[in-house]
């Protein structure tokens, strides 16, 4: 069986924790917002809820000389326990505000951490970069393809550092797979596979309208949203409605889809996407599906996603997975990607899982799958934390940028809009990032915003 020589990716993925390797190109950039004499690197967060509390506190205690300043929180019930945590891990309390433009204006804040709900995380990226500052914000980056654009052009004009919330840009073993697929040993990939197989929770009843609770903004939650009366729906469960979430493909299996360009060696734009799907298995009338069965053609090789919510029979990788050397069991793993080549399969896993390849061995009856290759993986958080912060102060280009976020999540929107239209085969246009044979499609590629929370066509 060959093994990867993990001496020396040891010391690559060192060298991509801080920036300097994993495959990254570097990008010249002019730092607007100037890292203290000291190095010390400034943040804030923007969006104290459960990922956003583990990530700011996460790269205030695990990288040396970084402080964090403010948390911002339109809802006053949230937010508490991280100014805690952070006071413990620093020695003083962040100061709480409810506007994000506050923290903008503050010329001491190097970096934001943005993990407000989807419908927030292009307007306040561009407004971020737009002052100054650089950007890690959670995935989907974008509710739609435009804003992902958009948010390319704003990182480009600015010169900004933004680290999309894709993790696995910074897990040693996903270039290792990707330099065992480039070496031609898997054979020509032509059928890769991705899965999204997640227990759900089950139908949910909306409740009516409601008077705001005292303790929220709800004008600053809604932000570029249409204004609309409060409801605890749309306001716990926004994932599941197209206006201010982009369903299941955005909340978990963009990490998928993310992982399968990165191993293959990160196509551009598909050719034409086509999704069936529905809310089968809870017919509730909720916006988003809980089947989507997703085919992608992109010329020489094709990529499909099966993604559901109602099949508990499949399962996440565990802990002793993700931070063990130990392999899922493949086939009723949740969130696994496969890789077909003409000389073996590759099965890997997101989050941690590593990768191993089958070769089939032995003719007739006594044929059976073969592990010819493996490596180990590992839960890549702390490594992709720890680049962001190395890029805001050697102004590299860090491992999960936005260009690649954007065409990974436009993988998602893409199979959102084709539902969207009638579950019908679209033909997209990657220079223009338009669709060539439905109107009604190329309505979707951008939201509708409100004054003055909007993005306008020169960033």
């Amino acid at each position: 069986m060959e093994r990867i020589n993990r001496r020396r990716f040891l010391a690559e993925s060192i060298r991509g924790a801080t920036g300097m390797s994993l495959g990254m190109t570097t990008l010249s950039m002019a730092s607007g917002g100037v890292v203290g004499a000291n190095n010390k690197v400034v943040l804030a967060l923007i969006g104290a809820g459960r990922q956003g509390h583990k990530v700011i506190t996460r790269m205030t205690k695990n990288n040396k000389n970084v402080e964090t300043k403010y948390v911002c929180e339109v809802d006053s019930r949230r937010g508490a326990g991280v100014i805690q945590e952070l006071e413990q891990i620093q020695g003083y309390a962040p100061k709480r505000v409810v506007d994000m433009r506050e923290v903008f204006d503050d010329k001491d804040v190097d970096g934001v951490v943005i993990a407000t709900p989807e419908h927030w995380h292009a307007l306040a990226t561009i407004w971020a970069c737009q002052a100054g500052k650089d950007v890690f914000v959670e995935k989907d980056i974008s509710l739609a393809i435009w804003e992902g654009r958009k948010m390319v052009e704003a990182a480009r004009k600015y010169k900004r550092i933004i680290q999309c919330g894709t993790q696995n840009r910074s897990a040693p073993y996903g270039y290792t797979a990707r330099e065992y697929i480039k070496s031609g040993k898997l054979g020509k990939v032509i059928l890769v596979k991705v899965y999204n197989l997640l227990h759900g929770a089950g139908g949910w009843k909306v409740p009516p309208d409601s008077p705001v609770p005292p303790e929220l903004n709800w004008n600053l939650w809604l932000g570029p949203a249409p204004k609309r009366p409060y409801n605890k729906y749309i306001h716990k469960r926004w994932a599941k409605c197209w206006t201010y979430g982009t369903g299941e493909i955005g909340h978990s299996a963009s990490h998928q889809l993310d992982f399968a360009r990165l191993v293959i060696g990160d196509p551009p734009h598909p050719k034409s996407v086509y999704c069936a799907g529905g809310r089968l298995a809870y017919d509730d009338k909720r916006d988003t599906p809980d089947l989507q069965a997703i085919t992608y053609d992109y010329g020489d090789f094709v990529m499909t996603m099966d993604l559901t919510d109602y099949t508990p029979y499949f399962c996440k990788s565990a802990p002793d997975i993700r931070f063990g050397d130990k392999f899922p069991d493949w086939l009723r793993n949740a969130t696994r990607v496969e890789v077909y080549g003409t000389k073996g399969i590759m099965y890997v896993g997101r989050m941690g899982g590593g990768w191993q390849v089958f070769e089939r061995k032995g003719k007739g009856e006594t044929t059976k799958a073969e592990v010819i290759a493996q490596e180990h993986g590992r839960y890549p958080s702390d490594l992709h934390e720890a680049n962001f912060i190395d890029c805001i102060r050697s102004r590299k280009m860090s491992n999960g940028d936005v260009e690649q976020g954007h065409y990974s999540d436009t993988l998602g929107h893409l199979a959102n809009v084709a539902y969207r239209v009638g579950n019908k085969q679209l033909l997209f246009d990657g220079k223009t990032e338009r669709f060539l044979n439905s109107d009604d499609a190329n309505k979707l590629l951008k939201p509708t915003y409100r004054k003055p929370f909007y993005i306008p066509e020169q960033v």
